[in-house]
């Protein structure tokens, strides 16, 4: 009963929802030529943008139609929204089991992918941004929940390698999802990575990452959209059962000493997690 009243009190949370998903269906997927390939525009990208739009924190005047109340309870539905999606994988899996066990050492190997935040954004974050020690926290990883957990533990997060994993899980989140969708749908139909290849990439430990990339996938290749959904979900499993070791034992030392050279003659100081 106190679910049901709960609910009730969400009302303008719910009919948002039911009028963006209507309107992002009606709209439907559409393609953008840009000469060597297309740009796949999905449903979920418009939902995703109406979202948005609708956040008071982005545009106040949204305030009117959705206040903070209901951005406070939709926040943790996001798990509840992709469970469907999560739950597709194990019937996909199975049948392309044989598959995934070809690609076995590639599906591992790829993990190393994730390294690849550190030799693009630390450069950047340091020489261009000029930014203190919230690097170490912003480029060690893709700044999932897992790796949330180990800049809390280490350093806390109050402190600026945590205002940095921080600063990228919300960016991440509110574009990360639009990001992956438009390259995903760019790099399939150029046609000069396997599709394999590419469905293994969407698989970085973000849910809603993987569901914007894979869908963009499946749409720019149908005949291979069981392929496609069954090696994301093998590459995301993956992501979450060994991409935390590698964030802590190899890419976390690893932006540590980085930072430690490129700050030459300044003291470092030691991490101290917050009380």
């Amino acid at each position: 009963m106190r679910t049901v009243m709960e609910a009730a009190r969400l009302w303008r949370l719910h009919l948002a929802v039911l009028v963006i998903a209507i309107v992002a269906q009606f709209i439907g997927i559409q393609e953008i030529p840009i000469g060597i390939g297309a740009i796949l525009l999905l449903p979920l990208l418009y939902a995703f943008l109406f979202g948005v739009l609708l956040n008071p924190n982005v545009i106040r005047r949204a305030s009117a139609i959705i206040r903070n109340t209901e951005v406070q309870a939709a926040s943790p539905l996001i798990v509840v929204a992709i469970m469907p999606f999560i739950a597709k994988f194990g019937t996909t899996i199975g049948p392309s089991i044989e598959e995934i066990i070809e690609a076995g050492p590639a599906l591992l190997l790829q993990e190393l992918g994730n390294l690849g935040t550190v030799a693009l954004a630390f450069p950047i974050a340091v020489w261009l941004l000029r930014m203190g020690r919230e690097v170490i926290g912003a480029t060690f990883s893709v700044a999932r929940e897992p790796n949330i957990a180990i800049i809390a533990d280490r350093y806390g997060l109050k402190s600026p390698e945590g205002a940095g994993v921080m600063g990228v899980y919300v960016v991440g989140t509110l574009f990360g999802t639009l990001i992956f969708a438009v390259m995903a749908s760019i790099l399939a139909t150029v046609d000069i990575l396997d599709p394999e290849a590419l469905a293994m990439a969407c698989g970085v430990g973000s849910g809603s990452m993987m569901a914007s990339c894979t869908g963009a996938l499946s749409e720019a290749l149908p005949a291979m959209s069981d392929t496609i959904v069954a090696m994301s979900g093998a590459s995301n499993l993956l992501t979450y059962a060994t991409g935390m070791y590698l964030s802590l034992f190899v890419a976390l030392p690893l932006v540590e000493w980085l930072y430690s050279k490129s700050t030459a003659g300044k003291a470092v100081a030691t991490p101290q997690k917050e009380a």
